[in-house]
């Protein structure tokens, strides 16, 4: 392999990254599969590769293609490749499960509005005074205490009194002294 092939592998593993990290599968399922034909399929980095483009083609949809392509990298020279391998076609063939509609948010569909719906106007800035207002102090907002649950505030009463009483014990064994010593 020449060292103008490895940067090139190099370099297309590189935009391959960039475009999976952007969202565009398709592009990174290309450049990852020219950078790993450049490469020595056994050597690490080529491994490496293979592995990038293993989450690729799930993403692209090329679920098959995945599996193959981990099915391959489980006999892989590098321990690490193969272990990803495995781990990832675990996953990729474990049963897909069913989500409840309830757990889904739907997302309307934009495109149905009309051209104008879409405008959003944005107020422009007022170029007359550079002073910005200051905001006015909120004032202090009252509450009817006859309204306020204070049963819960027991509680808090027991605690403070366990608390007064604990720190009372241990200044009381602390100023009484052990037995025994002058």
């Amino acid at each position: 392999m020449s060292v103008e092939s490895l940067e090139i592998a190099k370099t297309r593993y590189q935009a391959g990254k960039v475009a999976f990290e952007n969202g565009q599968y398709r592009e990174a399922v290309e450049n990852l599969e020219k950078a790993s034909a450049l490469l020595a399929p056994n050597s690490r980095l080529g491994g490496e590769v293979e592995i990038h483009l293993v989450t690729a083609y799930e993403a692209a949809g090329r679920t098959d293609d995945a599996i193959a392509l981990c099915e391959r990298l489980k006999r892989h020279a590098h321990f690490e490749i193969s272990k990803q391998a495995r781990q990832m076609l675990y996953i990729l063939k474990a049963p897909k499960l069913k989500r409840p509609s309830e757990w889904m948010t739907q997302i309307p569909d934009l495109g149905a509005l009309p051209d104008n719906e879409l405008k959003i106007s944005v107020p422009a800035k007022s170029t007359k005074s550079s002073v910005q207002q200051k905001p006015k102090p909120a004032e202090p907002e009252f509450v009817d205490l006859s309204q306020v649950n204070t049963r819960d505030n027991r509680f808090i009463w027991v605690a403070l009194i366990a608390i007064g009483l604990t720190i009372s014990y241990l200044v009381w064994l602390n100023f009484s002294g052990t037995p025994g010593q002058s």
